[in-house]
């Protein structure tokens, strides 16, 4: 039942003067006004939209930086500079007699792109660690050491001791900073297949950057270019002189290289290139493979004056005169030096003689 006496909206508008428009504009100004308040979507100033990420180098620019850098040459035509013993230096540890005055990083970063190093087993000494006085403290694991690793400390090994798994992961990251550059080292192998695979092992992102000569059929179709090489990221070579480790990534030097000799005597006159191994002849021919060259040029005893004599105009005569006859006409692939920033004032230096290399035919 409807009560009569109460007043319609539109009477009540009638008598306060406001028209039931004029009200309904009135709410929808206040609700538009507490809508800014509160800032809502609709109202609010729109934040500025961030920049993307600059993106990263495709596949296709990064080939074709590869091959801005090292052309169509394939790994066999192409010569590196090596350094003897790179790990006996001044910088890396406190050797006494060393082969390079810098350390292996400062190697690298110097132009130097094969590095030899000898692996040997250290077993945990307590008897080292007391009369050292604890400064010889060191854990079993595979280190650097140019003979016995307890013998003479300075001479056959140095303190700090210099891990393998230590330096192998400075090689890695200095690829990875140097995203162009490739490197080899050389090991002079004392240590079993898996004390040397459990300390590569420890060494972050190698995986991604050795390169399996298997996996790229080399002694089917020869080396790659060295541009293939770097787009694949597969840059970093391992050699050792045992055979028993190519599962893991390390190749068998004498399956895959050609090596002279690797002294020129206490005199430094011993300049004929001859081979290594007996077995295997510096113009060791096979079809469709070609070996890497790894040519030896120091003395039995390294010293900066007998270095400075050797590296070179007598380098560079030897490689032309006599290894390169002795390798049927082919230049070496890695010129291995001691104290490879010393010369004998002839404007030779081994760094030169390696970027005349490469800038031949």
């Amino acid at each position: 039942m409807f009560d009569m006496d109460t007043p319609s909206r539109d009477a009540v508008c009638a008598r306060s003067g406001t028209s039931p428009a004029r009200r309904t504009g009135l709410r929808l100004l206040v609700f538009l006004f507490l809508l800014a308040l509160l800032g809502a979507p609709g109202t609010a100033a729109a934040a500025p939209t961030p920049l993307p990420p600059s993106p990263s180098p495709t596949a296709a620019a990064r080939a074709a930086e590869a091959a801005a850098r090292w052309g169509d040459r394939r790994l066999d035509e192409v010569s590196f500079l090596t350094t003897h013993n790179s790990f006996t230096n001044y910088e890396d540890s406190r050797w006494s007699s060393v082969n390079q005055s810098e350390s292996v990083r400062a190697q690298l970063e110097g132009g130097v792109r094969g590095l030899s190093l000898d692996t040997h087993w250290y077993e945990h000494s307590t008897w080292l660690c007391v009369i050292s006085f604890g400064s010889d403290c060191y854990p079993s694991d595979v280190y650097l050491c140019h003979g016995d690793c307890k013998t003479f400390a300075g001479a056959t090994y140095a303190l700090p001791r210099q891990s393998f798994h230590g330096t192998m992961q400075t090689v890695v990251d200095f690829l990875a900073s140097h995203p162009q550059e490739v490197v080899t080292v050389f090991l002079e192998d004392y240590v079993s297949a898996e004390q040397l695979g459990q300390s590569l092992g420890r060494v972050r992102g190698i995986d991604q950057l050795l390169f399996r000569p298997d996996e790229w059929g080399v002694r089917q179709k020869g080396w790659p270019k060295v541009a293939d090489l770097v787009t694949a990221g597969k840059r970093l070579l391992v050699f050792s002189d045992r055979s028993d480790r190519e599962h893991l990534g390390v190749m068998y030097d004498r399956s895959w290289t050609v090596s002279n000799y690797w002294s020129l005597g206490d005199l430094g006159n011993d300049l004929a290139c001859v081979t290594r191994w007996p077995d295997v002849p510096l113009d060791r021919q096979e079809p469709g493979f070609r070996r890497l060259f790894t040519m030896s040029h120091h003395r039995n005893v390294p010293t900066v004056l007998t270095a400075a004599l050797d590296n070179g105009a007598k380098l560079r005569n030897r490689i032309a005169e006599q290894c390169r006859t002795a390798t049927g006409g082919r230049s070496p692939n890695f010129v291995s030096v001691d104290f490879h920033r010393l010369s004998d004032g002839s404007g030779h230096t081994p760094a030169s003689i390696v970027a005349e290399l490469n800038a031949g035919p």
